[in-house]
């Protein structure tokens, strides 16, 4: 069955705010019916929902880093939806934990949170959404956000640039054993964007420094990332699977 251009039911994680809430506008706006999903957020999410254009849209929380609790949200999702057709594997966490400054315990807590939610969760999700796929033959698409600082690095916050990297390598592998199915997996690296949880870096001192990384002199906005998840998302982006995307103004160039 071919994938329908609009009109799919799309499980986007982590939609509470920024790039999430982006997403899920987005698809909405073209016609989509989308599940917003929230981990601990329930009222930002809500006004996520609640800024949709469209009807049939749907609220679903829960734990990612539980497997049990991820079941839970693609079976809510995939039941308010009548099914799940483009899953964008978003949510994720970045939290700072230099080597030099951080304690051991904290350092190995850090690295289990970050594998747990950044690789793990989209590992389990797209289990749990292909094989629906699967079994419908209907075809799908997944997306990844991953980062461009799995290939420069991330010296503050390393489990991060890591988890972010094998989450670019799970896609490239999904992409291979999915494509006899119609399902199409690519994943997005973005540069520097603006969201709220940002903000006050970009007003700070170091804001003019975030900003000259790109020969742009300025950072992406989070519409500008959702529009290229929009097209990897589309029918017309099955020959752009398995592919990594970079979205950073050409502030990181790699061969």
């Amino acid at each position: 069955m071919q994938l329908p251009d609009t009109g799919r039911g799309v499980l986007v994680s982590g939609a509470s705010r920024g790039l999430g809430r982006a997403v899920a506008r987005a698809f909405a706006a073209r016609g989509d019916r989308v599940a917003v999903h929230h981990g601990t957020r329930a009222e930002d999410a809500r006004t996520t929902l609640d800024s949709l254009d469209g009807t049939g849209h749907v609220l679903v929380g829960g734990d990612l880093a539980d497997p049990a609790g991820a079941a839970e949200v693609v079976a809510a999702a995939a039941d308010a939806l009548g099914g799940i057709d483009v899953l964008v594997n978003n949510a994720a966490v970045n939290l700072p934990h230099p080597l030099a400054e951080t304690p051991y315990e904290e350092w190995a807590e850090l690295w289990r949170r970050h594998t747990a939610v950044n690789l793990l969760a989209p590992a389990n999700l797209s289990h749990l959404v292909a094989r629906r796929m699967i079994d419908r033959g209907t075809g799908g698409r997944i997306v990844n956000i991953g980062s461009r600082g799995a290939f420069r690095g991330e010296p503050d916050h390393p489990a991060y640039g890591a988890t972010k990297a094998a989450l670019h390598a799970l896609g490239q592998s999904l992409a291979v054993s999915l494509a006899p199915y119609g399902i199409a997996v690519a994943s997005v690296a973005p540069g520097f964007f603006a969201t709220e949880r940002v903000a006050p870096r970009l007003e700070g001192p170091g804001g003019e420094a975030i900003r000259a990384q790109s020969p742009f002199g300025r950072v992406a906005e989070a519409d500008e990332i959702a529009e290229a998840v929009l097209w990897l998302a589309s029918p017309a982006a099955e020959w752009a699977s398995g592919t990594i995307l970079d979205l950073n103004g050409a502030s990181y160039l790699r061969s």
